[in-house]
C-alpha cells in the first residue's frame, strides 16, 4: 500500500520453500487462525528495543512491542471475519522500503504460493492463493511454510520518507495526520488472502497460460467481455480501461447500494468562454478534502501561475495576482515537487473555495493520496490532455475572471465506485501500475473503501458491511 502504493509479489512458490527458524503468534479470534511470524533479525522490526510510551490502546513499551500488537490487532480482525480450520501463517517483518519526501510504499504483501484444479475447486483451471486452496480443501497444501509474505516501512516519518507522516500504532484509530499502521496491516493481508490477480496486466499473460479465479469476475464494459474470455493483448488493453473494468461477483454486486453512496464525482465546465472545453470530465478524488454532493460547488476556474514556465505547483503560500485570482473562485494548479494536500491548503488559505489538480504526464486522471483535515475545500485532478483543453480556455482570462465556469459535484444516478449498472469498479489507471492496477478498487469509490491503492485518512478498521467490500470479494472467490 502507498501514500501515492506499490504491492508486492504474485509468483508461485513451491510448498515448503519458507524455512522459518523463528517463533510464530497465533491467534484464534473468531474462526480462522492467523500466525504472525516474526521474520526480522536481531535489533530490527519487532525487534527494537527503542523505548515508546503506550498510544491508543496500545501497551507495548517499546517500539517492536507496539508494531507487534498492531500486527496482532489486524489480525484479529481477519480471524473475526474469516472461516479456515488451516492456519493462515504470515511471515511478516518490518524493514526499511521505498522513500521518498513526498511518496513512500507503506507495505508490501501477497501470497507466497497458488494452486489449481485441487478436490473441491469452485471453478476449475484457475489459480487459487494459497491460504483460500488451504480452506478450501481443509488441509495445508503448503507443507507448513507461510501462505502470505508481507513487509512494512521502518523509516516512515523520517527524513526523505513522508517526514512527519510516521505509522500510529494506537488501536483506535485517532490517527490524525500519521497514517494508521493496524489500516495499512488490514490492507496488505487482504492481499495476501487473495485480493489479487496473478495474471499480468501489463502484458495479459496468465500465469502458467491459466487465469485467476479473480479474473472470472472481471467484466471490461467496452469489450463487453469477462478477462478469462480475453485474448493477452485484450486484457493488457483492458488493464487501462480508465473505469470501465467492473466486479461481477454476486457478493459484491448484491451490496454495491448498501456500502457505496450515490453519487459520482465528476467536473463540469460551462460559461460564457468555455467554448469546446464544455461539458463533463472524469476525474481524480481526493482522500481529503470535502465529499461532494448535489448540486456541488461552482465557481469560475482560475489557474495559478508561479513557475517561470507558466504552469502554477502552489508549493508556498500564494501571494500577489494569484492569491487575488484564486480568492473566491476555483483554482486550478499543476501536479508535481509537492503533495496534492500541500497544495489544496495553499489554494485554501488564499480563499479559493475548490481546487482542480492537472496531471502533468500522459494518462489518466490521479487519484490524489494525502492527509489533512484542515483542507475543508473539495479537490479533484484531471488528466493532462483534459488540463490542455480546460487551460486553452482559460487563456484570455483577466486578474480576476475568466467566464469559464467549474462545477465540482456529482452524478446523482451513479454510484460513487460503481459502474452505470451498479458493479464495483476496478482500478484501471493509464499508464499502467504496476502492483496496483486491477487488484484494487477504483479511487472514485466513496466511502473510501479499504483496497483502494492509496490509503485514506477516514477508514476505519472495518472489512464488512455496511462499511466495507472487501470480505464481500473476498466470499465472491470461495472465502
Amino acid at each position: 500500500m502507498k501514500k501515492n502504493k506499490t504491492l508486492a509479489l504474485k509468483s508461485i512458490a513451491t510448498a515448503g520453500a519458507f524455512a522459518l527458524g523463528m517463533s510464530g503468534a497465533a491467534t484464534a479470534f473468531g474462526a480462522a487462525t492467523l500466525v504472525i511470524v516474526n521474520s526480522n533479525v536481531a535489533n530490527e522490526g519487532f525487534n527494537d528495543t527503542t523505548p515508546a510510551a503506550p498510544v491508543g490502546g496500545n501497551i507495548g513499551t517499546t517500539l517492536g512491542q507496539q508494531r507487534q500488537i498492531a500486527f496482532q490487532a489486524a489480525a484479529n480482525k481477519w480471524g473475526a471475519t474469516l472461516t479456515s480450520n488451516v492456519p493462515i501463517i504470515i511471515s511478516a517483518s518490518v524493514v526499511p522500503l521505498s522513500c521518498s519526501a513526498n511518496s513512500a510504499v507503506l507495505g508490501s504483501a501477497g501470497a507466497t504460493s497458488v494452486f489449481r484444479d485441487f478436490p473441491g475447486a469452485p471453478i476449475a483451471g484457475s489459480w487459487y492463493s494459497g491460504a483460500l486452496t488451504n480452506k478450501l480443501t481443509g488441509a495445508d497444501q503448503n507443507g507448513g511454510a507461510p501462505q502470505i509474505v508481507a513487509r512494512f516501512n521502518s523509516n516512515l516519518g523520517q527524513a526523505n520518507c513522508l517526514a512527519g507522516s510516521p505509522f500510529y500504532l494506537g488501536l483506535d484509530g485517532n490517527h490524525g495526520t500519521a497514517i494508521d499502521m493496524v489500516t495499512v496491516l488490514e490492507h496488505e493481508f487482504g492481499h495476501g488472502l487473495g485480493f489479487q490477480t496473478f495474471t499480468s496486466g501489463a502484458s495479459g499473460a496468465e500465469l502458467g497460460g491459466m487465469p485467476s479465479v479473480w479474473d472470472n469476475f472481471l467484466w471490461d464494459n467496452t469489450a463487453g467481455k469477462r478477462w478469462v474470455d480475453m485474448t493477452n493483448a485484450e486484457r493488457a488493453t483492458s488493464a487501462l480501461n480508465f473505469r470501465k473494468l467492473a466486479w461481477t461477483g454476486p457478493n459484491v454486486s448484491s451490496k454495491v447500494t448498501t456500502v457505496l453512496s450515490a453519487g459520482t464525482q465528476r467536473l463540469n465546465i460551462s460559461g460564457p468562454s468555455a467554448s469546446t472545453a464544455a461539458g463533463d470530465y472524469p476525474v481524480g478524488t481526493a482522500s481529503f478534502g470535502v465529499v461532494l454532493s448535489s448540486p456541488g460547488v461552482s465557481g469560475q476556474l482560475m489557474p495559478v501561475v508561479d513557475q517561470p514556465n507558466g504552469t502554477g505547483l502552489a508549493c508556498n503560500p500564494l501571494t500577489g495576482g494569484n492569491a487575488l485570482s484564486v480568492n473566491g473562485r476555483i483554482a486550478m494548479v499543476d501536479r508535481g515537487v509537492c503533495g496534492f494536500a500541500v497544495k489544496a491548503k495553499n489554494a485554501q488559505n488564499a480563499g479559493a473555495i475548490g481546487v482542480v489538480i492537472a496531471n502533468n504526464a500522459a494518462g489518466t486522471a490521479p487519484g490524489l493520496g494525502g492527509t489533512d483535515p484542515t483542507v475543508v475545500i473539495p479537490v479533484l485532478s484531471v488528466s493532462l490532455s483534459d488540463a490542455t483543453i480546460l487551460k486553452a480556455a482559460l487563456a484570455k482570462r483577466t486578474r480576476t475572471s475568466s467566464g469559464v465556469i467549474a462545477n465540482l459535484g456529482v452524478d446523482p444516478n451513479q454510484y460513487a465506485g460503481a459502474d452505470k449498472l451498479g458493479r464495483a469498479l476496478m482500478y484501471t489507471p493509464n499508464p499502467y501500475e504496476s502492483g496496483s492496477s486491477v487488484s484494487h478498487w477504483d479511487t472514485s469509490a466513496f466511502p473510501n473503501q479499504l483496497m483502494e491503492p492509496a490509503i485514506n485518512g477516514d477508514l476505519t478498521h472495518e472489512v464488512t458491511v455496511p462499511f466495507d467490500l472487501t470480505f464481500e470479494l473476498l466470499k465472491d472467490i470461495g472465502w
